[in-house]
């Protein structure tokens, strides 16, 4: 496949069914070189991401307040960044990755938290935005976190999220497209959009590669909380 063996081995580690401590002890230890491996796999999700929400934002943009979940290093801070947006928190589960998200100075606050354990540290209806680029997967962020995302967003704001479409993944995704749909059912938040993308990163395997191109596929969401669901119908 052309990449490091290095690499390959660290993505594997952190996308396998461990148990959560041992995930995040990867992840601390992974920081260091997160970012040059996630160059390596041309990962575009986060350029992908934060296209795709600013292009549903409306302007102005620079006092819109938003939320990076499963922030990493910063590297959606840095593509939101650079289309105006400049009130960015983020929450991570690894104390590593909010290391070096710290370095980047692009975040008023930065917090530890393990989502899908616990809930997120803001009051509802607080961020006109709320992103969860890359951690939506199996293994890692559960699809039952939507409801606790909803609450922290202000009605008409908007939600952007991803996931991969690799074969190891697509369990999952069937089961984050039901959950996104339900609550759209229920009136919670509408859909703006939903792009496959073929090339979102390099496959780490040629049984992870879509159609032996050697990368894999992945979907941007974008979402808009709906000012007030109808609880009574259905």
């Amino acid at each position: 496949m052309g990449l490091p063996a290095a690499v390959r081995d660290r993505v594997a580690a952190v996308h396998r069914g461990s148990a959560l401590p041992e995930r995040l002890r990867l992840y601390d230890g992974w920081a260091a070189l997160y970012e040059q491996d996630v160059a390596a796999l041309e990962y575009r999700a986060p350029y992908l991401a934060a296209a795709s929400l600013a292009f549903a934002f409306p302007a102005p943009r620079a006092e819109a307040r938003l939320l990076d979940v499963a922030c990493g290093t910063g590297l959606v801070a840095r593509e939101l960044h650079r289309r105006g947006f400049r009130c960015l928190d983020g929450v991570d589960g690894s104390a590593g990755m909010l290391e070096r998200a710290r370095s980047t100075g692009l975040y008023q606050e930065l917090r530890l938290c393990v989502l899908g354990r616990e809930p997120l540290p803001a009051p509802a209806e607080h961020y006109d935005a709320v992103t969860v680029v890359g951690a939506l997967g199996e293994g890692q962020v559960p699809s039952t976190v939507l409801p606790e995302l909803l609450r922290v967003t202000k009605p008409g704001g908007f939600l952007c999220l991803t996931t991969r479409s690799n074969p190891s993944n697509l369990r999952y995704k069937a089961e984050l497209e039901a959950a996104l749909w339900q609550l759209e059912q229920r009136g919670a938040w509408q859909k703006l959009l939903a792009q496959e993308v073929e090339y979102w990163e390099r496959a780490t395997s040629e049984e992870e590669s879509t159609q032996g191109t050697g990368y894999i596929s992945g979907v941007v969401y974008i979402y808009q909380k709906c000012p007030v669901p109808d609880l009574e119908e259905g």
